[in-house]
């Protein structure tokens, strides 16, 4: 997972469980985002279970990938309170991200 990719991937898999009827989009999307949220903050926090993820996309460690994507040159090893306030804050759309996408797909 990352910054740069768990937006936009969230937004289509909503608008793929649009297809499905309200209960089963609900139980999918709450499933989906417990997983976003438990990988995604795992790597941003370098737990060591994440290392496969990070070192398959080439990444220095979990935080690197959450923040650079292989594409941005951020200091991920001087993170401080700003960074960590940014990164809480696009944790919390990603259930935004989800539900915009549900909601496109229903239209």
């Amino acid at each position: 997972m990352s910054f740069l990719i768990d937006g936009p991937w969230l937004y289509g898999t909503g608008r793929a469980f649009s297809r499905a009827d309200e209960r089963t989009a609900a139980v999918l999307g709450t499933a989906t985002i417990a997983g976003f949220w438990a990988v995604s903050v795992s790597m941003y926090l370098n737990r060591s279970w994440t290392r496969p993820i990070w070192k398959a996309c080439r990444a220095q460690d979990g935080r690197d990938w959450m923040l650079n994507s292989g594409v941005l040159k951020l200091d991920h090893e001087r993170a401080g309170p700003a960074t960590h306030a940014i990164a809480a804050a696009l944790f919390a759309t990603y259930p935004l991200c989800l539900w915009l996408g549900y909601k496109h797909g229903r239209r």
